[in-house]
């Protein structure tokens, strides 16, 4: 058993927070499937407090066996004071800091991974944070802005200083955005420099990957992000072969209710219109991992035209009827 602060968690095996794609109803499909831990996405603090529809969506529990850990960016120190608050009050059992996102609309506004290249407004957001919550507060980050300034580091020494309970680290910097590889031996200068559990980030989507990104990195534990796209259960199969906890291969049967549960989840969260134009990623990336996990060719122009369907009952009919009749087929 894994602790965060006062948290207990099957396995430190979390995951990541990604916008557009850790909603309420792919979080809930994780969670059933035996994942330990998941994040929402990024939640604005200030857009929480001011209750804009968009972020408090992001902010919904996903109602599972696992904690609810909610994710919060800003550069304001008491909007993210109040935004701790507000998480505590919705029943967040965890509250994460965002200082890792690199998309250019979050480090524009010098938040996410711009505030690595400011070490003391960093301290201000921590420690206003644990200030906003009687919750375990964590922090995400990478390894730096560039290669010249690879101070995750300093930014964890700052983050146990101040109160957080955990840190997590992608092994890449801000200007890789995505590209190449994570460097998970990188990560083991943070290892070094705190006492705090530290999880490794990047490029992990196997219990082969994520024993060897603990191996270089000496990190208590992995967070897994675009691995699991498509494949909800992905989490508890890394979290089975790498620390033993319980887990069953799904059923083809069992991944295709997942997604249809997935598709019915989003309309009720964003409402038929949005919610059908929301899932159509997960749709895209179930139906690619379909055909991978079944050894099928791929199924490009089936993919666009489920993804283009905009009555939901109609588009559930029209994935099951595409899936079964390529899996009899094979």
């Amino acid at each position: 058993m894994f602790r965060v602060g006062d948290v207990q968690i099957a396995a430190p095996v979390f995951l990541a927070p990604m916008s557009g794609v850790t909603d309420a109803p792919f979080r809930r499909e994780a969670d059933r499937f035996g994942a330990p831990a998941v994040v929402t996405e990024m939640v604005a603090g200030a857009e929480l407090a001011r209750e804009t529809e968009e972020f408090v969506r992001r902010a919904v529990p996903h109602n599972g066996s696992g904690p609810f850990i909610v994710q919060l960016a800003g550069r304001d120190p008491e909007w993210m004071r109040i935004g701790a608050e507000l998480s505590e009050a919705a029943g967040a059992d965890i509250i994460d800091i965002n200082m890792g996102c690199p998309a250019r609309k979050v480090t524009g506004g010098q938040s996410g991974c711009a505030l690595m290249r400011e070490p003391g407004l960093a301290r201000q957001l921590i420690a206003a944070t644990v200030a906003g919550t009687k919750r375990p507060v964590t922090v995400k980050m990478r390894l730096g802005w560039d290669d010249a300034s690879l101070n995750a580091p300093e930014i964890a020494r700052i983050a146990e200083g101040e109160g957080a309970q955990m840190v997590t680290v992608h092994g890449r910097t801000r200007v890789q955005f995505y590209t190449g590889q994570a460097n998970w031996a990188r990560i083991a200068a943070v290892v070094e420099a705190i006492d705090l559990p530290v999880i490794a980030n990047g490029d992990i989507e196997s219990g082969e990957s994520a024993r060897e990104a603990m191996k270089q990195s000496g990190a208590a534990g992995v967070m897994i992000g675009r691995g699991a796209e498509g494949r909800p259960w992905r989490l508890a199969e890394i979290s089975n072969a790498v620390f033993g906890t319980p887990y069953r291969e799904p059923t083809r049967e069992e991944k295709l209710t997942s997604i249809l549960d997935q598709i019915s989840g989003c309309v009720a969260l964003y409402g038929e219109r949005l919610g059908v134009r929301v899932v159509r990623k997960h749709i895209a990336a179930f139906v690619d991992a379909w055909c991978e996990d079944n050894g099928l060719p791929p199924m490009a122009e089936t993919r666009v035209a489920l993804c283009r369907m905009e009555a939901p009952a109609a588009l559930q009919d029209a994935l099951v009827a595409a899936l079964t009749n390529r899996r009899d087929a094979a």
